[in-house]
C-alpha cells in the first residue's frame, strides 16, 4: 500500500509531466521566424531559440505572463 510520500511523489510527477506537455505544445505552436524568440539571434530551422538558456528564460517569462 502506498504511503503519503509515494502519493505525493506520484502527484508531483503527474503535475510535472502535464507542465512539460503544455510547454512542448506551446513551443510547437510558435511559428519559425529565423530568429531566437528571446535574444533575436539568427537560428536555423526548425529552431525557435539559439540555446537552452534563451529557451528557458523565454519559458520563465511566459509563465509569469510577460
Amino acid at each position: 500500500m502506498a504511503d503519503d510520500a509515494d502519493l505525493t511523489d506520484a502527484h508531483l510527477e503527474r503535475e510535472m509531466q502535464a507542465r512539460l506537455a503544455w510547454l512542448r505544445m506551446r513551443q510547437q505552436a510558435l511559428p519559425y521566424r529565423g530568429q531566437c524568440y528571446w535574444c533575436g539571434e539568427d537560428v536555423a530551422p526548425p529552431k525557435r531559440w539559439c540555446d537552452a538558456e534563451c529557451r528557458d528564460e523565454w519559458e520563465r517569462q511566459q509563465r509569469r505572463g510577460a
